[in-house]
């Protein structure tokens, strides 16, 4: 990017990029073998899963928050059951 566009910026865009070419763990088959295809879009290269997850992450913390309600909200149901 060379000497313009602000530090903050270009440490912004370095994490980012960081981001999405990282390899992550995937959730079906527990492998680290998980990269971005595209927008939102990850494959896992071991099972050939296919997710819709963040754009530059898997799991977005909105994502995370609303499993984690989901699963509470399941284990209250099955308490009272």
């Amino acid at each position: 990017m060379g000497s313009r566009y602000g530090v903050k910026l270009r440490k912004k865009y370095d994490e980012v990029k960081r981001k999405q070419s990282t390899k992550y763990t995937c959730p079906k088959c527990g492998k680290k073998k998980l990269r971005r295809q595209g927008f939102a879009q990850w494959e896992c290269r071991s099972c050939k899963a296919v997710f819709a997850g963040g754009a530059f992450e898997p799991e977005t913390g909105a994502g995370a928050t609303a499993k984690k309600a989901i699963h509470t909200g399941a284990a209250s149901t099955a308490s009272k059951a």
